[in-house]
């Protein structure tokens, strides 16, 4: 697990949760030892620990919390839970001797049965955080409108290491607007294209908004992406902007323009995606 990852959150307010999982958050958030910005490197050092050890990763019950407007909202990490569906997703897509080289069977079959438990004794929920490393996936700018966007340059830690505290790029919305983004551009994109290989991963978005509270808030966060941009590549970093004039330039039937919106989003994540193979 790289530390150069993005991440897509939804937090749900309390109210979202029941029985003993609400009494477990409610005092989680009333706790002043929450893990803050070491929730990144809490899970990094899980999961790294894993591999070495080939075993899963084992990880405390923690939680993203914000406060917005009087209401407290909680976003699970359940790493557990995304580092086994991981696994069995990545396995799927593999022959079985080759996935073999990667995963010993036996550690693929224990995934698979405590997943399978896990969603029998928890129905239909699904985990709260979506991660991509390297890059940011095009389609989770359909989700926020540029003026969400927040960013900040950090400040020199005094190492000799090259990183700042608190550099961070994130956008935050509501649930609402982020569910009528995506009816919207879905509308957009069926009648200018009309390709299922286009639309397919923007409706499985949309597929897994609907599984939340409807006051619940999305968030888009760069994560560790932010190291690999300098301070004008990341305060230029208009990605939003661009997908809103895509989506609006193919609406009116401008294909050229609307390219080039989608060009200019598609060169910056090549850049962040190039560093992955940098000697």
């Amino acid at each position: 697990m790289t530390v150069f990852a993005a991440s897509l959150r939804v937090y749900e307010p309390l109210a979202a949760f029941e029985g003993a999982e609400r009494e477990h958050w409610e005092a989680y958030a009333r706790d002043a030892r929450l893990p803050g910005a070491a929730a990144e490197a809490l899970e990094r050092a899980a999961v790294v620990a894993a591999l070495v050890h080939r075993r899963l990763p084992v990880v405390a019950e923690h939680a993203h919390v914000l406060e917005v407007d009087g209401v407290t909202l909680v976003s699970p990490w359940r790493t557990e839970v995304r580092a086994r569906e991981a696994l069995v997703d990545f396995c799927a897509d593999l022959p079985e001797v080759v996935a073999e080289a990667f995963v010993p069977r036996t550690l693929l079959e224990q995934a698979e049965v405590e997943l399978d438990r896990w969603r029998a004794d928890h129905g239909g929920v699904v985990t709260h955080v979506r991660t991509c490393t390297w890059q940011v996936p095009l389609r989770w700018f359909v989700l926020v409108d540029p003026e969400e966007r927040t960013v900040s340059l950090g400040e020199e830690t005094g190492s000799s290491t090259v990183r700042r505290t608190g550099r961070s790029l994130v956008y935050r919305t509501a649930m609402s607007r982020a569910r009528r983004r995506v009816a919207r551009a879905l509308s957009v994109l069926r009648t200018a294209i009309d390709d299922e290989d286009v639309t397919e991963g923007l409706e499985d978005l949309g597929r897994w908004l609907e599984e939340f509270h409807p006051r619940s808030l999305v968030e888009l966060d760069y994560g560790g992406l932010v190291h690999l941009l300098d301070d004008a590549e990341l305060s230029q970093d208009e990605s939003a902007r661009d997908m809103a004039q895509a989506l609006r330039h193919l609406a009116t039937g401008d294909g050229s323009a609307a390219t080039a919106a989608y060009g200019r989003m598609t060169a910056r994540m090549r850049a962040l995606q190039a560093v992955e193979s940098a000697n």
